[in-house]
């Protein structure tokens, strides 16, 4: 199994000073996270975007050309690319530029984000929020095809003919659809034929199980070969040297944001009853010491009839930066190997 951290860069406030991280410092801490998650070891490292004051990840790319700069072979993908309001033309291009940087290293991950404000930030009409990805993913696939591309559509001027370059070192670069629980994204991109990341970021992971099994069946009646129907996981998620000190750790930040959405969205204040139900044995949260992540991603992987890879959410707004690195640390030192030695272990014949 692929394991992986993604990161929204959001604002953090540090727990010992009280005092607001800077940007121009939250973003030298990004830089060092991905360094360290590339020294111990984990498989990617993904950068989320997001168009809000309480986020440094508005340009996703330009992060991920510094952190290709900063490591040599860790994986790195965008969580996600909100396609939907960006130019798929423009899309490819930073991508395949950022694919030759990092000499093949680059994923692409496109969905429509949990967030609205980047549709009127760019004049998009939220009417349109399933409309305008089918439509820019279409045209993104088209230009990963063929370098040469004639294509028309409703919410862009037509191609007839153009060129579009750089082309990535990887062929074809990989492209995931990002997905929520709309059961009509799931099938898309198996009829599509596309690796699904799936955002789980509450309930309980087995849940999900008619829906990855609906985009392989999907994908199986497309004529798709099944190896091509990778399936991973977005999820929070953080290590400590005990359970109880992980959860501890973690929870402040995670009722910040939480409390905030909750005033935005009109739904109710998140409890610490909540978070625990979720970080136990069955819930959506991969929180606890090594031996309990790495038991739960397994599980998981059991429950879903097999992932291929698992990307956990580790960023927290009231979270140390150095306990982020002892974190990753541990992901890629202690539950890593617990992960591969037992996968091995299950289909080896001794």
């Amino acid at each position: 199994m692929h394991i992986g951290i993604d990161s929204f860069v959001s604002a953090v406030t540090d727990p010992g000073t009280g005092r607001t991280v800077s940007p121009e410092d939250r973003v030298a801490h990004l830089l060092e996270e991905v360094q360290r998650a590339d020294e111990v070891g984990l498989d990617s490292f993904g950068i989320g975007e997001h168009h809000r004051s309480e986020y440094y990840d508005s340009a996703p790319s330009v992060l991920l050309a510094a952190a290709a700069a900063r490591t040599s072979r860790i994986r790195l993908n965008s969580a996600v690319t909100v396609l939907s309001a960006d130019d798929p033309v423009r899309v490819f291009q930073e991508f395949a530029t950022l694919d030759l940087v990092s000499r093949g290293r680059m994923d692409l991950v496109v969905g429509r984000g949990s967030f609205t404000e980047a549709f009127p930030l760019f004049g998009l009409s939220l009417r349109d929020y399933d409309e305008l990805f089918a439509e820019k993913l279409d045209l993104l696939l088209r230009i990963r095809e063929s370098r040469s591309v004639t294509w028309s559509g409703k919410h862009r001027p037509p191609l007839t003919g153009q060129g579009v370059y750089p082309r990535p070192l990887q062929d074809p670069l990989p492209v995931w659809v990002g997905v929520g629980g709309t059961p009509e994204s799931f099938i898309r991109a198996g009829i599509l034929g596309l690796p699904l990341m799936v955002a789980i970021i509450g309930g309980e992971p087995h849940r999900f199980r008619p829906l990855v099994d609906a985009y392989r069946e999907a994908g199986r009646r497309a004529g798709h070969d099944p190896a091509q129907l990778r399936v991973g996981l977005h999820c929070f998620g953080f290590v400590g040297d005990t359970t109880q000190q992980a959860k501890d750790d973690f929870y402040p930040g995670w009722s910040e944001i939480f409390t905030k959405i909750a005033r935005e969205r009109g739904g109710s204040a998140p409890t610490r009853a909540a978070y625990e139900a979720t970080t136990g044995p069955t819930g959506a949260y991969f929180i606890g010491d090594a031996e309990a992540v790495a038991t739960k991603m397994l599980a998981v992987s059991d429950a879903l009839g097999g992932v291929d890879r698992i990307a956990l959410q580790m960023t927290n707004v009231r979270l140390a930066h150095d306990d982020l690195l002892h974190g990753i640390e541990l992901l890629g030192t202690a539950v890593a190997p617990i992960v591969r030695e037992r996968a091995v272990r299950a289909v080896s014949p001794n």
